[in-house]
């Protein structure tokens, strides 16, 4: 698999993924998250994927002082921004699909906006199961399908006029497991019994559509794909082809769906 498969963003794009896409989009689902895996006082936890940490932090605050938090990814990039904002936290590195921890280590597994990237979905799964212990519960979100996040969509449909396949395939990347039954049938092959999926719609928002284009390409896959000249391009289509998204203030925002599946492993 590719970078752009994996979701892995380089070291300049990791600061930038922290500071603008975080708060952008993912701030708002780490505390609907860390609910549906009962996240509570003194829990042993694990954030899978955590990327730059802003569930981590979330669920650290949660388990407090008497508690455990570890984040774990693969991305040295991430980690690094990660251990800067909270030093206190356990960061590893490490891969989803071979968690380094005994069975039955955790009282709460959670992964926010990770499960796309990973290279063997139904293996990450059953580690991620293996890992906690009989009664704890998992939380496991991924974005709705890319036809019911209308910014995005509209996004890649000009990615793929002005560049292609490849270019419009890395913004596609995190919306692949927008589908429900397929998503269920996903943990059920992985000997995840009864998981529950929730549908919550998020609402993704940018300062401007200026900073939304640079954000989307500087501090993502797409940075190492669209050269500065692209990116020029990219901007002066955008001002037209992306306008429906600009409020009045100049700040964008469109609906932001995703699928947050939960599950108890049983005693």
């Amino acid at each position: 698999m590719t970078a752009t498969d994996t979701g892995q963003v380089n070291r300049s794009a990791a600061d930038i993924y922290n500071d603008f896409f975080v708060p952008a989009l993912f701030q708002e689902w780490a505390s609907p998250v860390a609910d549906a895996a009962n996240i509570g006082p003194g829990q042993r936890a694990l954030d899978v994927a955590c990327g730059t940490g802003v569930l981590t932090r979330e669920v650290a605050r949660r388990v407090g002082p008497d508690g455990g938090t570890i984040g774990l990814d693969r991305n040295d990039g991430m980690l690094a921004v990660a251990a800067r904002s909270a030093p206190a936290i356990e960061w590893r590195t490490g891969l989803a699909e071979a968690l380094p921890f005994d069975d039955d280590s955790f009282d709460a597994v959670v992964s926010q906006f990770g499960l796309m990237f990973f290279e063997d979905r139904h293996k990450a799964l059953v580690e991620i199961w293996r890992v906690l212990k009989p009664g704890g519960h998992l939380a496991v979100a991924v974005w709705d399908s890319l036809e019911r996040t209308p910014g995005y969509a509209a996004m890649t449909a000009l990615l793929q006029r002005l560049f292609g396949n490849d270019v419009a395939n890395a913004l596609r990347a995190p919306f692949v497991l927008g589908d429900p039954p397929a998503l269920v049938d996903l943990f059920a092959n992985a000997g995840i019994p009864d998981a529950e999926i929730t549908t919550r719609t998020g609402t993704a928002r940018f300062s401007s559509l200026a900073d939304w284009v640079r954000i989307d390409v500087k501090g993502w896959t797409l940075a190492d794909l669209i050269d500065d000249q692209q990116f020029e391009t990219l901007q002066t289509a955008a001002a037209d082809e992306l306008a429906q998204f600009v409020q009045v203030d100049g700040s964008i925002a469109f609906a932001s769906p995703a699928h947050i599946v939960s599950a108890r492993k049983p005693v």
